[in-house]
């Protein structure tokens, strides 16, 4: 596994971690239950980190040098992937894997020149497309310029492709990547951590609404705190971020605790910050809705936890969402950034605890019988086995920056 920013090892909840650490760090350990050995190569961002640690029996992180030992914005990391490919390379030079999966764009073109001497297949996840990110964030896309160039490339170059969800394949389609070269495989959930029994975190006599995400603008928050002004008696919890001593320097924290000053709601808002991974699914058990509505979303692993613990999902009808919330059974799809369609959906569901609690049962069942780490490890397999029988890799980046 190369995933250069998203680290199996990261305290979840900063700008840049979130859906990827965990698709890595679960997928890894299905895998190495599965009997196969797994190494993750990611940044050294801290001064102490060790070279290896084992995360767990089967699965070692590597920690590469790369930059300053120090977190940075993924954003500025593209100019240190050249370096990256030849530590790769160097590593793999008497040992090569029998696949490297590389996850989002800068990591396939890491592995790519990596693997090029020893002809190793690459499989490339991307998690999210700078085709996407631009067409939603437009002048507020800090992504290097480069990006989309090299994604087209990336994509052409590697063995396959693994989409996490139909849109994906969609949006691969029109960069030139044939839907025969690509899988669809999702997220999946831990069904032993998130799942309907377990204890619940205290709550009051409110109705709860919670939010589970990093603090960017794209993730909706700001809509889910103006619906929430035609939502008497009802409290919106929101958990991401930095640790909650430190949100009053977030400036999305700031501009959220603002907009519910603004909107009349500040005392029905709680920002939580960061919450661990052993805290969340009780937070989730303890919402009577989890509600996810960002702008755009390339997965989203949130709706499918909040489901594996029995709760309704309201989510909007963008990315993976379309896949994975089944909308009137499982939960409810709204359109982006329409604050008012959102609580007249929440307002409905907050009425009817009978259908909330056939929509959290549905979600549960689906998430038991689609979404379990060791399935979406299998489905991985197969796509790695496919590669590995071809055994090749492109040895051309045409377009990308090298």
């Amino acid at each position: 596994m190369v995933s250069e920013h998203a680290s199996p090892l990261a305290v979840l909840g900063g700008v840049d971690a979130g859906g990827q650490n965990v698709h890595v760090a679960e997928l890894s350990a299905a895998l190495a239950r599965a009997g196969h050995d797994v190494t993750v190569y990611t940044r050294r961002d801290a001064p102490d980190l060790p070279h290896r640690v084992a995360m767990r029996p089967g699965v070692t992180v590597e920690h590469v040098p790369l930059g300053p030992p120090e977190p940075l914005p993924k954003d500025d990391l593209a100019g240190y992937m050249p370096d990256f490919g030849r530590h790769l390379a160097a590593a793999w030079a008497d040992a090569p894997p029998d696949v490297v999966h590389a996850h989002f764009w800068m990591s396939g073109l890491a592995a790519l020149a990596g693997a090029r001497e020893r002809a190793v297949p690459v499989v490339q996840t991307f998690h999210a497309l700078g085709t996407v990110k631009r067409r939603f964030q437009g002048a507020d896309d800090t992504s290097p310029q480069q990006r989309i160039r090299t994604e087209r490339a990336v994509g052409r170059a590697a063995a396959a492709i693994v989409a996490t969800c139909s849109d994906e394949v969609r949006e691969l389609a029109r960069m030139g990547v044939t839907p025969d070269r690509v899988a669809v495989v999702p997220c999946g959930v831990d069904a032993t951590q998130f799942s309907p029994a377990g204890p619940a975190a205290p709550r009051g006599e409110w109705l709860r609404i919670v939010s589970v995400g990093r603090l960017v603008p794209r993730k909706g928050l700001a809509t889910v705190v103006e619906a929430l002004r035609g939502l008497p008696g009802v409290e919106l919890v929101i958990a991401g971020g930095p640790a909650a001593d430190r949100l009053d320097a977030d400036p999305e924290a700031r501009r959220v605790r603002r907009l519910a000053e603004r909107h009349g709601v500040a005392d029905r808002v709680r920002l939580l910050g960061a919450v661990s991974r052993a805290d969340m699914p009780p937070l989730l058990r303890s919402a009577d809705v989890v509600v996810c509505v960002p702008w755009y979303e390339p997965f989203g692993i949130v709706p499918l936890e909040a489901m594996a613990c029995g709760t309704p999902v309201v989510a909007t009808s963008v990315g993976g969402f379309t896949d994975t919330v089944v909308d009137g059974v499982t939960g409810r799809l709204v359109p982006p950034r329409r604050p008012d369609v959102l609580a007249a959906v929440l307002r409905d569901l907050l009425d009817d605890p009978l259908r909330r609690a056939e929509y959290g049962a549905a979600g549960a069942d689906r998430v038991r019988s689609r979404y379990g780490w060791d399935r979406i490890a299998a489905e991985t397999l197969r796509v790695y086995e496919r590669v590995a029988a071809r055994g090749r890799v492109s040895t051309e980046l045409t377009g990308a920056v090298q």
